[in-house]
C-alpha cells in the first residue's frame, strides 16, 4: 500500500490511461479524485474503485477553465484535507495536415493538452508547497518527437516536456517532483478514434502500429499506469524533471 494516506487527482480519468491510473493509485491506498468533463463520465471508474474497497470521488471539471480548476482542487482539499499527487492526463486530438488545419483545431489541442496542465499545476502547487511534499506526473507522447498530421498535438506534447523540466527546477526546493510520461501507441478510445478518422478499423490500425514497434505489439493503458504510479511514489523520490518514454522500444 505505497499510497496509504495520499490524495491523488487524475484528470481525464474516465477512461483509458486515466482510468487505469486512478484504479492503480486507489489499489495502492490513495484517495483518488477522478476528474473529467462531467462527474457522470467518471462514475463507472469511481464505482469500480469503491466496490473494491477504495476511496474515490467523481469530479466534473473543464480543465481549460482556470476558475473551474481552482474550484476542483479546493473541493478535493475540502474533502480530504490535502493533495499529494497530480496526474495531468486530460487530452484530445484533432488530427490534420498543416495546410488543412483550422486555427480552432490548433487552439483546442494546445489549450486542452498544455494550458490545462499549467492551470492544474498552478492550482495544486500552493498546497504541495505548504505540505513540503508533492508528486506531479504529466502525460506527454511519443508524438512530441514529430508525427505527420499532428502538428498541434506534437507541439502541445513537446510543450509538456518543457513545462515539466521547468516546474521540476522551480518546485524541487519544496520536495515536489515533476516528471512526464510519453506513451507510444496505446490501445485506447483515442487511438480507436484516430483509426476511424483515417478509414481503418482499430484492429488494423493496431496491427500496423505493432509491426513498427520492436516489441511487435501495442501498449495497454495499465502498462502506462504502472509507470505513472512509480513516478508518483516515494520509490521515485530522487527522479524529477524527466520524460520517460513508454513505447515498446520504438525510435
Amino acid at each position: 500500500m505505497r499510497f496509504t494516506d495520499r490524495v491523488a487527482v487524475v484528470t481525464g480519468g474516465a477512461q483509458g490511461i486515466g482510468a487505469a491510473t486512478a484504479a492503480l493509485l486507489a489499489a495502492g491506498g490513495a484517495s483518488v479524485a477522478v476528474v473529467d468533463l462531467t462527474a457522470d463520465r467518471s462514475a463507472s471508474i469511481v464505482e469500480r474503485i469503491t466496490s473494491d474497497g477504495g476511496r474515490s470521488l467523481a469530479v466534473g471539471c473543464d480543465v481549460t477553465d482556470g476558475a473551474a480548476v481552482t474550484a476542483m482542487v479546493e473541493r478535493v482539499v475540502g474533502e480530504w484535507g490535502r493533495v499529494d499527487i497530480l496526474v495531468n492526463n486530460a487530452g484530445i486530438t484533432r488530427d490534420n495536415l498543416l495546410f488543412r488545419m483550422p486555427e480552432q483545431e490548433w487552439t483546442a489541442v494546445l489549450t486542452t493538452n498544455l494550458t490545462s496542465m499549467f492551470l492544474c499545476c498552478q492550482a495544486v502547487q500552493k498546497h504541495m508547497v505548504d505540505q513540503r511534499y508533492g508528486k506531479i506526473v504529466n502525460l506527454s507522447s511519443r508524438s512530441a518527437l514529430g508525427n505527420r498530421g499532428q502538428v498541434n498535438y506534437a507541439a502541445a506534447k513537446a510543450g509538456v516536456q518543457g513545462l515539466t523540466a521547468t516546474l521540476a527546477i522551480e518546485l524541487g526546493q519544496f520536495n515536489i517532483t515533476v516528471n512526464a510520461v510519453a506513451p507510444g501507441y496505446i490501445a485506447t478510445a483515442m487511438t480507436a478514434a484516430t483509426a476511424e478518422r483515417v478509414g481503418a478499423t482499430p484492429e488494423d490500425h493496431q496491427k500496423h502500429a505493432a509491426a513498427a514497434t520492436p516489441l511487435r505489439r501495442v501498449g495497454q493503458p495499465e502498462e502506462v499506469a504502472s509507470v505513472i504510479a512509480f513516478l508518483a511514489s516515494d520509490e521515485a523520490s530522487y527522479v524529477s524533471g524527466q520524460t520517460l518514454y513508454v513505447n515498446g522500444g520504438a525510435r
